[in-house]
């Protein structure tokens, strides 16, 4: 009989205690790899907040910086964008297309958004897909309002409510004399676009005309929405700028340029570049997610030793009538180890059904409720390397008892104890 086959019968003889441990294992698998796709899924989602934008243009700060205000609507800029600056940058060769960002704003606790309706079109996420609208249309009157999904679910807003403005992020005075309508709702993107007021840039001007240094002028003094329409509204300055070139060629002459502008400080970054220079800050999490899917893992093959350990007084006999036939010490240390190695793999191939099973039922819940899209995939190079570990640990772990059980003498094993 070959030693798979014996150990094989053997664990099947022992099927109750053999399918507790495979199971622990295989839950224990499935938290790991489960753990890991989340990583990956996480980290490409970050990574592909904004795709689509080759340079992203402020003020001149720090490269992560500039990503938190213009992306992620986080902290805010430490200078302006001057108009005119803005327009030189528009008028270069190498740019085709230019949509402006003015922030500042807020709305019950979401930063309100000042842009263009070409931002609805030009603006990608995860891998290149466009903005889409769940429902109505962009802008098409001077107050209306475009929210995030985020935004129209947790305050309950639907197309034609009126909204009010709030006067910067912390402020109690608003814009009450402009109101604002709902005239489109974003689907779910799974990026801060989810947490935004979107309005037009000239609507940003219009609920400004009346304040100067931070003061809303005297209520009798103050301009009307209807005598506001007729102003000119063109923005003095901008926040910040997305910006598409004509040729990847052309990314780093234009990013040279606008970093050596000398009418004002200017920074132009990639947006690829300063994400993973966020990630590498806020990365760390997913360092501690592994380690702690990795414990539950050693904690299941501590338990895979256990059985076999506890197990060892029963098979006494066991062993002693497998040396008797002629079976080597080695033999016995092979089939213990190979039997917790059978074991470690029937769970990690187990796991990893039922980490598929999970993600093809949870996968379309995750990616509406949070937009987080887990890929449906063959395993990669890691989670191959994943599960070969998990089973060499579980051959590991099976080595303490087998070497025991090496050791065992064949009077020891026929002793009859009471």
């Amino acid at each position: 009989m070959s030693l798979a086959r014996l150990a094989f019968l053997s664990l099947l003889n022992r099927r109750l205690t053999a399918l507790l441990t495979v199971a622990a294992i295989a839950l224990s698998t499935c938290l790991l790899l489960g753990v890991e796709t989340v990583r990956t899924g996480a980290k490409t989602s970050f990574a592909d907040t904004v795709s689509g934008t080759d340079l992203i243009v402020g003020a001149r700060s720090g490269s992560v910086q500039l990503l938190l205000y213009s992306v992620f609507r986080i902290g805010d800029a430490t200078a302006n964008l001057t108009w005119e600056s803005y327009e030189d940058v528009a008028a270069r060769p190498e740019v085709e297309w230019i949509v402006p960002l003015s922030l500042g704003d807020s709305h019950r606790g979401f930063r309100v958004l000042g842009t263009t309706p070409e931002y609805f079109q030009r603006y990608r996420y995860r891998g290149g897909r466009p903005l889409a609208f769940a429902q109505g249309a962009a802008f098409a009157d001077l107050f209306d309002a475009v929210l995030g999904a985020e935004v129209a679910e947790r305050l309950g807003y639907a197309l034609g409510d009126e909204i009010v403005v709030a006067h910067g992020l912390a402020s109690f005075t608003d814009h009450a004399d402009k109101p604002f309508r709902v005239a489109g709702i974003l689907a779910r993107t799974g990026t801060p676009v989810d947490r935004t007021v979107h309005v037009g840039l000239e609507a940003i001007e219009a609920i400004h005309v009346d304040w100067s240094r931070g003061a809303q002028a005297p209520k009798g003094a103050r301009v009307s929405a209807d005598a506001a329409r007729a102003m000119d509204l063109s923005p003095g300055a901008v926040t910040a700028a997305l910006v598409g070139v004509k040729s990847r060629l052309q990314i780093f002459g234009l990013q040279r340029w606008i970093n050596e502008y000398p009418e004002e400080p200017l920074l132009a970054v990639l947006p690829g570049v300063a994400l993973q220079e966020l990630w590498a800050i806020v990365g760390v999490a997913e360092t501690a997610l592994v380690a702690v899917s990795g414990m539950v893992v050693a904690t299941a093959l501590i338990g895979l030793a256990a059985m076999v350990f506890a197990g060892l007084d029963a098979r006494r006999r066991e062993m002693a009538i497998l040396r008797a036939v002629g079976a080597r010490p080695g033999t016995i240390l092979g089939l213990l180890v190979l039997e917790a190695a059978m074991l470690s793999g029937a769970g990690a191939a187990l796991g990893l059904g039922m980490l598929y099973g999970l993600l093809a039922l949870a996968r379309p819940w995750i990616d509406s409720a949070w937009g987080l899209w887990l890929p449906l995939s063959a395993p990669g190079a890691r989670e191959l390397a994943l599960l070969a570990a998990v089973i060499a640990a579980g051959a590991l772990a099976g080595l303490p008892p087998a070497i025991r059980a090496w050791r065992m003498s064949l009077a020891d094993g026929m002793t009859l104890r009471t």
